[in-house]
């Protein structure tokens, strides 16, 4: 049987509800050479993050897939301590973002030494947190993949045809993401377990049909974003249309507490889509079973292992 693997423990499809597929507690967007990069109390985070946590579970929202990996502050002992004040799930990563983010530890490591990293991550627990990795979390930049992005993109491919993890990668350009599925094809693993985060960022819509039709998740994830409602109702729409609507994530990619700022900033609230964006998708004529597809049934059967 399939679950969720969260910071609450395991989750199955009789369980489940609508998820958030990417969004962000904790994250940390300065180079980990900064001072204070990463660094943040327990008490703080709950005492910030609590009530946007409370407030989307009223407004229906189950869980939240927490997408910061190594290299833009991945404190999972952080998402643990938030969620079990909470008593919200989360879903946390393996993984590691793009050059210049990356750690040199990661620069110095082999595709072999990645592999068992993410391999005991997702088998066990990340650091000592006590928390299970969910899923894997990576990135590349946005002209093509650098050497070290592909080291960890066929690190990330071994690792999830051991596990069945999903892999998600902030891709902006539907050129690389091809380049990326050639890679997953090559180690071994499928295009079936890959989800493109920013799918909305392609200028060329058919380029998400292109990786939708060799299996790829297509994320629409910048919902609530300044213009970007009407660039997303938009592709949804023509994506459902051309028959792809078991392709389908949607989120908003918002939150977060974020250590540069006093007091950890301002966070945005996490029901955007619940309260603004699905009223819009019922207007267009969207059915319920459909916006269940996408909101509940789609996330759950992308992460779930």
């Amino acid at each position: 049987m399939k679950h969720l693997i969260t910071t609450l423990g395991l989750v199955p499809a009789e369980d489940a509800g609508m998820i958030l597929p990417h969004e962000h507690v904790f994250v940390d967007l300065r180079n980990w050479r900064e001072q204070g990069y990463a660094t943040a109390s327990a008490e703080e985070v709950i005492k910030l993050m609590k009530p946007e946590l409370e407030r989307a579970w009223g407004g229906g929202i189950f869980a939240i897939v927490e997408c910061s990996p190594v290299g833009v502050g991945r404190r999972a002992d952080l998402l643990r301590a938030v969620s079990e004040a909470s008593g919200f799930p989360l879903l946390a990563p393996t993984g590691v973002y793009r050059e210049p983010w990356m750690p040199e530890w990661v620069v110095r490591s082999s595709p072999a030494a990645l592999y068992e990293w993410m391999l005991g991550e997702l088998t066990g627990e990340i650091e000592t947190s006590g928390v299970q990795a969910a899923w894997i979390k990576l990135s590349s930049g946005d002209e093509g993949m650098t050497a070290n992005e592909a080291k960890v993109l066929q690190a990330a491919a071994s690792a999830g045809a051991m596990t069945q993890a999903l892999i998600g990668s902030h891709t902006l350009k539907g050129s690389v993401v091809r380049e990326q599925l050639d890679l997953i094809e090559r180690t071994g693993y499928v295009a079936e377990r890959f989800l493109w985060i920013h799918a909305q960022a392609e200028p060329e819509f058919e380029r998400n049909i292109e990786m939708a039709e060799r299996g790829a998740w297509i994320e629409y994830d910048s919902i609530g974003s300044p213009g970007q409602d009407e660039i997303c109702l938009d592709r949804i729409i023509r994506m459902v249309e051309r028959g792809f609507a078991g392709r389908i994530l949607i989120s908003q990619d918002r939150g977060w507490y974020d250590p540069a700022r006093l007091g950890g900033g301002n966070p945005l609230p996490y029901t955007y889509l619940v309260d603004s964006f699905l009223p819009k998708l019922r207007r267009a004529g969207m059915t319920e079973e459909t916006i269940r597809m996408l909101t509940v049934d789609n996330p759950f059967r992308a992460f779930a292992r």
